[in-house]
């Protein structure tokens, strides 16, 4: 009988600890001694160079935020694993636990905080209209009757329909599985226009064969702040995060980090970005927060 009850009570504290850790990713980190990143393979904030090398601004600040929290855990060794999410699959992966910690481009709006948490913003987007040099467009006005690629899971031509300035236009849209798609779909011709925040339209210029041919023209569609996406409802783990980006501010090692991917020449193609550091993004870091993008709105 001692032995059924004790069984019994080893199956209550198992499905117990299950249970917490579903809620605790610190415990499920410690206990597994991983933390899986979800990244991006095209994004203007992280990228893949291939071979499941991940690299660029949002992918090294979470390997650093990776560091932080096995030193908070005591850990002497803390596997980091890489999961591709896409624009489309971002938010269930990180819901339902394959994600510890999504530092892609994600926007944090009211909307996805219904669904997920967020960290404190270290990246302040101006979603802007990239296009063909030669295309004679230069921002919303001549877009009457062309063709937009925005890719499929984000909001950017919804901020475009929403945008007063394009009340009467009509202009087909078509959809990009990923951004390096919607690039290669203005690339090859097939789109007059792609909208989309402008580091994703800077990185894919500055890695495309011919820069020189694109450029971003135009009116700021939306300002959007862009956070670290986790679990909600799990207020320990939000602090290890929130804590290390502050850190990362604090030591000015984000700064670096950001003049490393933005203002010096990166992999593969050696070629700049060229996106100096924006007021609202010093604005940011200055005083952390994770406000919506709706109290950023432009009025």
């Amino acid at each position: 009988m001692k032995k059924q009850l004790l069984a019994a009570a080893i199956t209550l504290l198992a499905a117990g600890s299950a249970l917490a850790q579903a809620g605790d990713t610190l415990a499920k980190i410690k206990s597994s001694g991983a933390i899986t990143l979800g990244v991006r393979e095209s994004s203007g904030l992280g990228y893949t160079l291939g071979n499941g090398k991940y690299v660029g601004f949002h992918t090294e600040m979470s390997e650093r935020i990776a560091d932080d929290i096995q030193k908070q855990l005591g850990l002497a060794k803390l596997e980091v694993k890489y999961q591709p999410v896409t624009s489309q699959n971002r938010i269930p992966l990180v819901s339902n636990g394959t994600v510890d910690l999504e530092c892609g481009s994600t926007t944090n709006n009211l909307a996805r905080q219904k669904e997920v948490a967020f960290a404190v913003t270290t990246y302040v987007e101006e979603v802007r209209i990239a296009v063909n040099a030669k295309s004679g467009i230069t921002g919303i006005k001549d877009l009457n009757g062309k063709t937009i690629v925005t890719t499929t899971g984000t909001t950017s031509v919804q901020t475009l329909r929403k945008n007063k300035r394009a009340e009467g236009l009509n202009f087909k849209e078509v959809m990009g599985k990923d951004h390096a798609d919607s690039f290669l779909m203005l690339e090859t011709g097939r789109a007059d226009a792609f909208i989309m925040d402008g580091s994703i339209l800077a990185a894919n210029i500055s890695k495309s064969k011919n820069p020189q041919d694109f450029k971003i023209v135009g009116e700021v569609l939306s300002v959007e702040p862009i956070a670290c996406m986790l679990r909600k409802d799990d207020p320990a783990f939000k602090k290890a995060v929130d804590d290390s980006i502050k850190r990362q501010i604090a030591d000015g090692s984000l700064a670096k980090l950001y003049d490393k991917w933005f203002l010096q020449p990166i992999p593969p193609n050696n070629v700049k970005v060229g996106l100096p550091l924006s007021e609202a993004t010093k604005e940011a870091w200055a005083h952390p927060n994770d406000k919506p993008m709706e109290s950023y709105e432009i009025k």
